[in-house]
């Protein structure tokens, strides 16, 4: 800078250098336009209200303004369809939950894209698990009598569900041939109303998530027998997994995770990958998640990537000989 120019010049002269330093240092991201983040379900659903809370702190950690976008339809499949056919620039993600990208693709008739091919796992975000609740009426205290009860009735045990192929249908279908029972299914058009005749005594036992069948435990108008997690779930303490319960290869959960388009830079894997593990590590979103039964999930793509390759095996031999309508 010369010496010849005013102090003052050369005060203005050296803020507008710094100041085009720092531009140049930042991220592309803070420059660009805001993210979209799809989510695959309706509004107000657990997807959405996760995805919502998440996108406030991811936001700040990412440096970008996120907007929460819902492309509901297909099994949350339309979703992932809109994020598969974006460009891979970062722009548009993808808040995906596990029952789309591992369960939807043995089910549907024709799946919109490939959760494998079409996108690219960014980072795992929570995980949660079902919880096995019976009508509170039924002289059954623990899985094995539940067990028993079934061996000894034949058909008679019944369990609801959200619909064919829905996450709690097949839990039911893993848990019945982890144990070898024979059990009817009545597929409902969502939880609650399976809830509703589990509670009635129109159902025997449902599995749900624990989020929301937490309520109806400590309320005393159903009465659980286990998680389906590997450890016990931190809102419901005195739950015992299925595995302490007496199954010891059951374990079933779910998850929501970031993707994106396929084909997306190295650096911006990263950047996106540390933005979420940063928001993972603030308190105020862990409270609100820990108080509705979710567990954080911290990790590489890799990791994501490996549990959504597992769930994709484990529910394909799950759903073999299942006729889906």
């Amino acid at each position: 800078m010369p010496s010849n120019l005013p102090r003052s010049a050369r005060r203005t002269a050296l803020a507008g250098l710094l100041c085009a330093g720092a531009l140049a240092a930042a991220p592309a991201w803070a420059q660009q336009q805001p993210v979209r983040l799809i989510v695959g379900y309706a509004a107000g659903g657990p997807v959405d209200t996760a995805a919502r809370q998440f996108a406030q702190v991811f936001g700040r950690e990412l440096g970008r303004t996120v907007i929460v976008e819902n492309k509901a339809g297909v099994a949350g499949a339309l979703g992932g369809e809109t994020v598969a056919r974006a460009a891979p620039d970062g722009s548009v993600l993808y808040f995906g939950a596990s029952p789309t990208l591992t369960i939807s693709p043995h089910v549907l008739k024709s799946m919109p894209f490939d959760p494998v091919k079409d996108l690219t796992p960014l980072a795992p975000v929570l995980s949660y698990a079902n919880a096995l609740v019976i009508n509170k009426d039924l002289p059954i205290k623990n899985l094995k009598e539940l067990i028993a009860y079934a061996k000894a009735n034949p058909g008679k045990l019944s369990y609801g569900s959200a619909g064919m192929g829905a996450s709690n249908h097949l839990s039911g279908e893993l848990f019945a041939k982890q144990s070898g029972l024979s059990m009817t299914h009545v597929p409902y058009k969502g939880n609650a109303p399976a809830m509703t005749d589990v509670i009635g005594g129109q159902l025997t036992m449902m599995f749900d998530i624990v989020s929301t069948a937490r309520n109806y435990i400590q309320t005393g108008r159903v009465h659980p027998l286990a998680v389906t997690s590997r450890e016990r779930n931190a809102s419901l303490p005195d739950v015992p997994t299925m595995r302490e319960a007496g199954l010891p290869g059951y374990e079933v959960i779910g998850w929501y995770g970031v993707y994106g388009p396929a084909q997306m830079k190295t650096e911006q894997v990263a950047q996106v990958n540390t933005a979420v593990n940063r928001t993972l590590a603030d308190e105020g979103l862990r409270k609100i998640w820990a108080e509705q039964g979710y567990d954080m999930w911290k990790g590489a793509p890799a990791v994501l990537a490996e549990q959504q390759r597992k769930d994709l095996e484990m529910w394909r031999g799950v759903t073999q000989g299942i006729k889906f309508e």
